[in-house]
C-alpha cells in the first residue's frame, strides 16, 4: 500500500462538526487532513488551492447544496473523490450523491469507527488501482467494487479481555433502548459498573453494531452517547 498519506479535506457548515470529522480522518493510518472549510465558496477555494485527494462532503451548507459543489468539482482536473458525511436521508439525495460518483455515503451523526472503515476501504481501492496495468480484466474490476462494500456481520464476536455474555448484554440494552444512551445510562440497567460499560460500548462501535454520536451541553467536554447500528 502507498505510503503517501490521502490527502483529505473536511467541508461541513458546523464547525464542531468539521473539527470532529478533522480529527478522525488524522488518527487513520494513511491520512493527513489539508483543511477545512464550511459554505461552498471555501470548499472550493480550498480544493483548488490544496487539491485534495479525498473530500469529505457534507450536503447541507450555507450557500449552496453540497452535492452541487461536488458538480463544481467534477470539472476539476483532476478532481477529488467523494465521501457524503451529512444528516440527509432522502433517498434522492442518495441517489444523486451514487449518480455523481461519491465512494461512501455517511448519515451523520456517526463514530470514528464508521468512518475509519470507509476511509480504510478506500484506501485499499487506491492501492489497488494504482497496481492495475492500463487495461483491467473482469476479475480486476469486481474485486474493485468488492473492495468497497462492507463485510456483513451480525454477531459481536468478543476480543481477548471481554466476556461474550457482558458483550451481549450491553449490545442488548442499547437495542432496546428508545434513545440514544450513555454509558451511565446502560451501568444503570445492567448493573455493569460505569468504566465496563463504557469499555463495553467502545468495542461495540469499533465493531459497527452501535454508532457514536456527541452531545454538547453548556460547558464541560462533549457527552458520549450511543445509538443501536440495525441490521
Amino acid at each position: 500500500m502507498s505510503t503517501e498519506p490521502v490527502r483529505t479535506a473536511i467541508v461541513d457548515d458546523d464547525f464542531r462538526v468539521a473539527a470532529v470529522h478533522a480529527a478522525y480522518v488524522a488518527r487513520t493510518e494513511g491520512y493527513s487532513v489539508v483543511g477545512q472549510a464550511h459554505s461552498g465558496a471555501e470548499a472550493m477555494d480550498l480544493v483548488q488551492e490544496q487539491r485534495p485527494d479525498l473530500v469529505l462532503m457534507d450536503v447541507y451548507l450555507p450557500d449552496r447544496n453540497g452535492l452541487d459543489v461536488v458538480r463544481t468539482m467534477l470539472d476539476l482536473v483532476p478532481h477529488p473523490d467523494i465521501i457524503v458525511v451529512t444528516a440527509a436521508r432522502e433517498v434522492g439525495t442518495v441517489r444523486a450523491a451514487m449518480q455523481l460518483g461519491a465512494v461512501h455515503y455517511l448519515v451523520k451523526p456517526f463514530g470514528y469507527a464508521a468512518l475509519a472503515e470507509r476511509l480504510q476501504a478506500y484506501r485499499r481501492l487506491r492501492a489497488r488501482l494504482s497496481g492495475l496495468p492500463a487495461e483491467a480484466d473482469q476479475a480486476d474490476v469486481d474485486a474493485l467494487f468488492s473492495l468497497l462494500r462492507r463485510p456483513a456481520q451480525t454477531t459481536a464476536q468478543p476480543e481477548k479481555g471481554h466476556s461474550a455474555l457482558t458483550l451481549e448484554l450491553v449490545r442488548k440494552s442499547v437495542l432496546a433502548a428508545e434513545r440514544d444512551v450513555s454509558a451511565t445510562d446502560v451501568a444503570g440497567v445492567t448493573g455493569l459498573s460505569r468504566a465496563t460499560a463504557q469499555r463495553y460500548l467502545n468495542y461495540l462501535e469499533r465493531l459497527g453494531f452501535v454508532r457514536m454520536q456527541l452531545q454538547y451541553g453548556t460547558t464541560g467536554r462533549p457527552e458520549h452517547r450511543y445509538l443501536a447500528v440495525l441490521p
